[in-house]
């Protein structure tokens, strides 16, 4: 293993992208003082360059050197979650390209909780920038094989490191200095809901308050491709029977968007077969299921996929879980 582990960090060293496992998804890698490299990444991903990226760190004084304002909030929330999946957007230091930002301001970080990850960041002694390691508009991979059905081999080094533990990406919280408290919002719902951070600063002498009128633009992820399977999903919110979905979806077919945000969808001409996706009844269970059932059931021959909506699918902690399968969706019946 510290074979594959070197040869991961020699890859960066030279310029080169890297796979690295975190507990998430798997992560497009280039280190952040390489703009030849970050370019790499949106490039071979297809991605946009007004898409932002996460910067992953393997220590607190790794962040602190990302950013101009590591405030106690910051110190409280790191201490609390990391590694694990939530990230902090904060002020960017000189060290972080613009590149990485798409030009804005502010950085994202977060420290993944991985092993491997984690050692090839701390012996690399510098932080890298990681989007998810799948092509632009294409679901976000939980496995290595999923990597390898995006790349070429000459395009990307893979280090396997197993299923991802969490399986959706991190919480994006933004924090920014007001004139009496700090200012929170989460721009983008993961594992860490509104409550674990309440929870986790409810001893500190922090004054803080969560808005909600920011731009998700701050936010890597924000965009609808980063979710969507190959072909329609559909969300059913209401009983029907398999043969009325059908149905359903076969009158319907007009409404089915031949492109999301520039990614086509295999939009089908009609409407043979369909897969229902199911999911377990534990929300993080599910969360960890989503993406790669996704992906099975795209390539299972299907026209179409649904998902059967319940009752109980609902309270925070299925806010993660419903907020990428709603941005999946192409419909919803």
């Amino acid at each position: 293993m510290s074979s594959m582990i070197d040869k991961a960090i020699s890859t960066l060293q030279s310029g080169n992208l890297v796979a690295l496992p975190t507990e998430t998804v798997y992560g497009l890698a280039a280190v952040i003082n390489q703009p030849k490299a970050i370019e790499k990444i949106f490039t071979t991903k297809q991605r946009p360059f007004f898409d932002p990226l996460i910067v992953h760190v393997s220590s607190i004084e790794m962040a602190r050197l990302t950013t101009t304002d590591w405030s106690p909030l910051a110190h409280a929330l790191a201490e609390k979650f990391w590694p694990g999946p939530l990230t902090l957007v904060l002020p960017k230091s000189h060290q972080v390209q613009d590149v990485i930002t798409s030009g804005l301001e502010s950085v994202a970080i977060r420290m993944p909780r991985h092993p491997m990850a984690l050692e090839v960041i701390s012996k690399l002694g510098i932080p890298v920038a990681a989007p998810s390691a799948n092509k632009f508009g294409k679901t976000s991979p939980t496995e290595a094989s999923h990597v390898h059905t995006e790349f070429k081999e000459d395009q990307v080094l893979i280090l396997d490191g197993g299923p991802c533990e969490v399986g959706l990406e991190s919480t994006v919280l933004l924090i920014k200095r007001g004139t009496d408290a700090f200012e929170l919002a989460i721009l983008r719902a993961g594992q860490v809901t509104k409550s674990d951070i309440d929870q986790a600063l409810k001893d500190k002498a922090i004054q803080y308050r969560f808005i909600e009128a920011v731009s998700k633009k701050e936010s890597p992820g924000h965009m609808k491709h980063h979710y969507m399977p190959a072909i329609p999903l559909v969300i059913v919110s209401q009983p029907m029977s398999e043969s009325a979905i059908k149905e359903t979806l076969q009158a319907r077919l007009a409404e089915l968007p031949d492109e999301v945000e520039s990614v086509q969808i295999v939009k089908p001409k009609s409407i043979d077969l369909i897969k229902e996706l199911s999911f377990s009844n534990d929300p993080a269970v599910a969360a960890r299921e989503l993406y790669a059932k996704m992906r099975e059931g795209a390539g299972s021959g299907a026209q179409a996929l649904y998902f059967y909506r319940k009752a109980s699918h609902t309270g925070e902690k299925w806010e993660a879980f419903n907020d990428r399968i709603s941005k999946a969706a192409s419909l919803i019946i």
